[in-house]
């Protein structure tokens, strides 16, 4: 217990003063980087010019939500081809550094992400969802939320290729209902168990029912401030909903 306790104090002390040991961090073993890691990560202290020190090449997981980086961190991440989680959401400001390069960089590094955040990455385009599509498989969650860029194609991709997708946010972009079709009849149909579409301007009833129609398995469900979405939706879902499987629905009727 005392040896933890003083392990912890020495992470704590280094992150005090990251800078100056900086280049003695890169041969520290696996477990103690990965505590560093975390605690670094929650204070926004990685960045684009340590990121290739911090980090090693069984690292599983990183939260770079708090973290002012940019495509440049993206692209050191050639050696961990474990990783499974990368987040990246802004919380409240676009996140301009990180485009579709970033993307398809992470994408041909890691290919076996199970989780990918990049809510309020406004410079993300289809190529970046496209290369994430092609090379992770295994992909179960996507948070592309506010991501202007995304269009049709991204969903298209989505649903051809990644089978064990299970949660998906595109809210607040300009996919329409050609894009949910593709999604949701595509291979990962029986698995999506969590949707979020509030906020599309140009999804109507046809992307709820489709949803609600190909989807089994799905139990949270949004789809407010969607303004051609009428009360037909609602009428779909009485009609459609057969068990008590949602557990959350969220509409806007105009």
């Amino acid at each position: 217990m005392a040896i933890q306790l003083l392990l912890d104090l020495c992470i704590h002390s280094l992150t005090k003063n990251l800078s100056r040991y900086t280049a003695d961090i890169k041969s520290l073993p696996p477990n103690i980087k990965d505590k560093l890691i975390k605690l670094i990560s929650l204070q926004g202290q990685i960045t684009d010019s340590n990121i290739g020190e911090v980090l090693h090449p069984a690292v599983e997981s990183l939260d770079l939500r708090e973290c002012d980086i940019s495509d440049n961190a993206l692209l050191q991440l050639y050696n961990c081809k474990h990783l499974k989680e990368i987040n990246l959401n802004s919380r409240k400001e676009n996140r301009l550094g990180i485009t579709s390069e970033g993307v398809i960089a992470l994408a041909l590094s890691c290919p076996y992400l199970r989780e990918a955040s990049f809510k309020r990455c406004c410079n993300i385009t289809d190529s970046g969802v496209r290369a994430l599509a092609l090379n992770c498989h295994y992909l179960q969650i996507v948070n592309l939320g506010n991501c202007s860029g995304i269009t049709d194609a991204s969903l298209q991709a989505l649903g051809e290729n990644c089978k064990f997708l299970q949660s998906v946010s595109f809210s607040s972009t300009q996919v329409t209902d050609d894009g949910v079709i593709a999604l949701v009849s595509g291979t990962c149909s029986k698995n999506l168990k969590e949707i979020h579409m509030e906020q599309c301007v140009n999804l109507t009833d046809v992307a709820v029912e489709a949803v609600l129609t190909c989807c089994p398995e799905i139990y949270i469900f949004l789809f407010h401030g969607c303004p051609l979405i009428t009360d037909r939706s609602r009428d779909i879902l009485e009609q459609l909903l057969v068990s008590n499987k949602i557990k959350q629905v969220t509409w806007t009727v105009y």
